[in-house]
C-alpha cells in the first residue's frame, strides 16, 4: 500500500468554477501572447520564410533552365501572403509555448501515475508532428514538382503548356501537404496512448486491419491533393504509420495475468 499511494496523489482541494474558469483565461492568454510575439518576429522575416517555403519549387523549375518565379493577380495578394506564412509559421513556434499551457492547466487534476504516462506523448507529439512536416518538405515536394512540372513537355499543335502558377494556390498546397504529413505522424502516438491507458489492443488492431487500410485511404483523400500519386503516397504512409501503430502498442498495452484472464 505504501507503495501505490504515492501514484494516487492528487490535487483534491476544491476549487470553485470561477477560479478554474479563471485559471483557463490565464493560460489562454499566455498561449495568445505567445501567437502574438511568434507572428510579429516571423512576420519580420516573412519574406525570408516564403523563400524557404518557395525553395522547392525553384530548385525544380531551375533544374528544368526555366526561372523560377510565382505570380499574384490581385493587389493586396502579395501582403496576404506574407500575412500568411507568418501565420503559418508563428503557429508551428508557438505551438510547444500552447502545449505547455495546456499541460499546465490539466496537470493538477491528474494523479502521479497518469502524469508519468501522458509526459512522454505530450513531449513526443511536437517532435513528430516537425518530423512529418519535414517529410514533406524535403522528401515529397522534390519529388512531387517534378512530376507535376513534367507536364508542360505536353503541348501539342504548336500550342505549348506552360505554368504560370499563383502564390496564393502554391502556399496553400504547400501549407495543406505540411500540416497533413505532420498530423499523420501524430497516428502512432494516438493509438499508443490509447493502447497505454488500455481503451485498444494490438488484437483489436490486426483484426480490424482491413477497415483501418480502408479508413487511411479517405483520410489520404482528405488530406492530399486531389491527384492519383499524392493521394496514394499519403495513403502509403498512413498504412505504414499504422503498421508502427500496433507494434508500439503491443509493447505498451496492460498485460493480462493470464491466472485472472
Amino acid at each position: 500500500m505504501a507503495d501505490t499511494k504515492p501514484d494516487d496523489e492528487i490535487n483534491d482541494k476544491e476549487m470553485p468554477l470561477l477560479e478554474h474558469l479563471a485559471e483557463l483565461r490565464r493560460r489562454l492568454i499566455w498561449s495568445a501572447l505567445a501567437f502574438i510575439v511568434a507572428f510579429v518576429v516571423c512576420y519580420h522575416f516573412a519574406p525570408k520564410i516564403y523563400e524557404f517555403l518557395a525553395a522547392p519549387l525553384a530548385h525544380a523549375l531551375e533544374a528544368r533552365g526555366e526561372k523560377p518565379e510565382l505570380i499574384y493577380t490581385a493587389l493586396y495578394e502579395a501582403f496576404f501572403t506574407y500575412v500568411k506564412v507568418s501565420v503559418f509559421a508563428a503557429a508551428f513556434i508557438s505551438f510547444p509555448v500552447i502545449a505547455a499551457q495546456l499541460w499546465l492547466f490539466i496537470a493538477p487534476g491528474l494523479y502521479k501515475r497518469e502524469k508519468r504516462a501522458l509526459l512522454p506523448f505530450l513531449i513526443v507529439t511536437p517532435i513528430l508532428f516537425f518530423a512529418g512536416g519535414a517529410l514533406a518538405y524535403y522528401v515529397f515536394f522534390p519529388v512531387a514538382w517534378k512530376f507535376f512540372l513534367s507536364f508542360q513537355d505536353m503541348g501539342g499543335g504548336g500550342i505549348d503548356i506552360s505554368l504560370m502558377a499563383k502564390v496564393s494556390d502554391y502556399l496553400d498546397i504547400v501549407m495543406k501537404l505540411i500540416f497533413a504529413f505532420g498530423l499523420s505522424f501524430e497516428l502512432p502516438v494516438l493509438l499508443t496512448l490509447l493502447g497505454k491507458v488500455g481503451i485498444i489492443n494490438a488484437a483489436a488492431l490486426r483484426k480490424y486491419r482491413r477497415y483501418a487500410y480502408v479508413g487511411c485511404f479517405i483520410l489520404a483523400a482528405i488530406m492530399a491533393p486531389p491527384d492519383v500519386p499524392s493521394q496514394c503516397l499519403m495513403a502509403g504512409l498512413l498504412v505504414f504509420l499504422f503498421e508502427i501503430s500496433v507494434f508500439s502498442v503491443k509493447l505498451v498495452e496492460p498485460k493480462v495475468d493470464a491466472d485472472n484472464a
